[in-house]
């Protein structure tokens, strides 16, 4: 299981972590990333770390967003800076099918419930 935690309210140019701490089974071996959904539209890819710490993100969120994972509490953290308006989304956490992290949905498997982001101008 996932749970996804730190959604909330902010201000245009202020901060947030998000925390998707995993229970039930080990994905220290697997690639695990962050999507976000707005009403209306698919969820999209946010960022992405594999089992090696290495990461990946989209251009809209690179220079803003970092994500980073601890193994030894099987949670990924996604530290968002300098947020926008469009920011603003349901943010969903899930775990890869590989040790890769990817830009595409169909790779993941366990994903968490989702925390809202809203973003204020």
């Amino acid at each position: 299981q996932l749970q996804a935690s730190g959604g909330g309210l902010v201000q245009a140019g202020g901060s947030l972590r998000l925390s998707c701490a995993a229970s039930g089974r080990t994905f220290s071996s697997y690639g695990m990333g962050w999507f976000r959904q707005v009403p209306g539209k698919e969820r999209d890819f946010v960022a992405a770390v594999h089992w090696n710490g290495d990461t990946l993100y989209t251009d809209s969120v690179k220079g803003r967003f970092t994500i980073s994972r601890d193994n030894a509490k099987i949670t990924v953290y996604l530290q968002m800076n300098s947020l926008k308006p469009e920011d603003t989304a349901v943010y969903y956490c899930a775990v890869g099918r590989s040790a890769y992290g990817s830009r595409i949905i169909s790779q993941y498997t366990y994903w968490g419930q989702g925390t809202q982001v809203t973003v204020s101008s």
